[in-house]
């Protein structure tokens, strides 16, 4: 996993518009709002920086970049989030980076708390969140509209005691 560069637009704006990716996070954006999030995502990322660490992820044997993964350190807590090109859903690789992030984060950066809210319904991420060892901690009703329809937000949160 490497940081998102301006070579990536074309990965990150298909992630943000594919219906199948994006049915249980948010509603499509307009262009101009999935340029300006991609843009806000390039500088070079610190422990102190207040926007997304966004890392593409990339298949070892091909070099085929298939997602992205990262956070944002929010309140001292790292917000973890994904996107992953549906024809690799279910495949394992959103735990494997989600576990990689965590680590690396750990280790390197000194976080132990990461923290994710998820859509109800969304099974898929929720099943990443648990399998790398995320607790649902609350259940928000009526937290968050998709396609004029509310939703519950189901949040996570991770301690990861570094030894």
């Amino acid at each position: 996993m490497v940081q998102i560069s301006v070579d990536d637009w074309d990965l990150f704006q298909s992630l943000n518009q594919d219906p199948e990716v994006i049915s249980l996070c948010f509603d499509e954006p307009s262009p101009e709002a999935i340029k300006e999030s991609f843009e806000s995502r390039l500088p070079v990322w610190s422990n102190s920086s207040e926007h997304w660490l966004c890392l593409t992820m990339t298949l070892t044997e091909t070099g085929e970049k298939i997602g992205v993964t990262g956070f944002r350190i929010v309140d001292g807590s790292a917000e973890v989030g994904y996107l992953i090109l549906p024809q690799y859903h279910g495949r394992g690789f959103g735990t494997e980076s989600l576990k990689a992030l965590i680590a690396w984060a750990s280790k390197e950066q000194g976080i132990t708390s990461f923290g994710a809210v998820v859509t109800e319904g969304n099974i898929g991420s929720e099943k990443v969140l648990t399998k790398s060892g995320f607790s649902l901690t609350k259940v928000v009703p009526e937290a968050y509209e998709i396609g004029g329809k509310l939703y519950a937000d189901h949040v996570y949160s991770y301690e990861n005691i570094v030894s």
